[in-house]
């Protein structure tokens, strides 16, 4: 039997407004150096019917005094028993790029442990998880070097690269996040019996729109692909169409 919820007590959802007559749970997860606040518009913009969990990840955020994680399965053994009792109604999943990753092994955690799954996916700016990642490994580039990828890959302000001590603050964090991408392996199981739909950008360098594709051998249920203006970071901005999908496609499957 399902706890009541702790959702206000579990350290990994972050300022999530609590909404009893909500008919679904999105929890948000983000992408590489990010923190959970990068989904707090979404609780203005999304219907009350839809409950926004935004996700921080160990020393992230308001969560930077504990130790971060650098590999996928101590992320995932670390987040299956904090989510347990926060599974209670229906939810979904929303995760971009390295969120996409976590939540998809998440998930398979979660089928693992017996714990209710979710009524849907959503996988954004990140290939199928079986398929080779052609970018090479960065999160050992020199300083200098770590530090330009980051301006190419065009999702850190301008505000982060001229202060020197937020960079210093942020860069082992980036570096553990990207290690998780870059020790990633995938092992063969059985499909989801959920709906994903798989997100991205149409001007994303990094992953192209048959990498989204391929999310369909991961479930046995209804799959779309939706593609956004934008690069890898579509999703800030091209908010407000990308929300109207989430929105769109959620209540499809109410």
């Amino acid at each position: 039997m399902m706890l009541a919820s702790n959702i206000k007590r579990n350290s990994w959802i972050h300022q999530v407004r609590e909404n009893p007559n909500a008919r679904i749970r999105l929890f948000c997860f983000p992408y590489s150096g990010a923190t959970a606040s990068i989904y707090f518009p979404w609780q203005e913009i999304l219907t009350p019917t839809i409950e926004i969990c935004p996700v921080q990840y160990p020393g992230h955020g308001n969560r930077i005094g504990e130790p971060l994680c650098h590999r996928i399965e101590a992320l995932v053994d670390q987040a299956v028993q904090a989510f347990q009792g926060s599974l209670d109604k229906p939810y979904m999943i929303f995760g971009h790029s390295l969120g996409a990753l976590f939540s998809f092994e998440l998930l398979r955690a979660f089928r693992e442990k017996g714990f209710p799954l979710p009524k849907m996916l959503f996988v954004s700016g990140h290939g199928a998880p079986h398929l080779p990642d052609p970018n090479p490994p960065i999160h050992q580039l020199p300083d200098r070097q770590f530090i330009q990828t980051l301006r190419d890959l065009n999702g850190m302000t301008s505000e982060f690269f001229e202060n020197q001590e937020l960079m210093e603050m942020l860069i082992p964090v980036l570096r553990a996040d990207f290690e998780i991408c870059d020790f990633y392996r995938y092992h063969d199981q059985a499909p989801f019996d959920f709906p994903i739909s798989a997100y991205g950008g149409l001007l994303d360098p990094y992953v192209h729109k048959q990498d989204l594709e391929a999310w369909k051998n991961h479930t046995q249920a209804n799959f779309t692909v939706r593609m956004f203006p934008g690069d890898h970071f579509y999703l800030n901005s091209s908010r407000i169409h990308l929300l109207q999908m989430v929105a769109r496609d959620i209540h499809n499957y109410l």
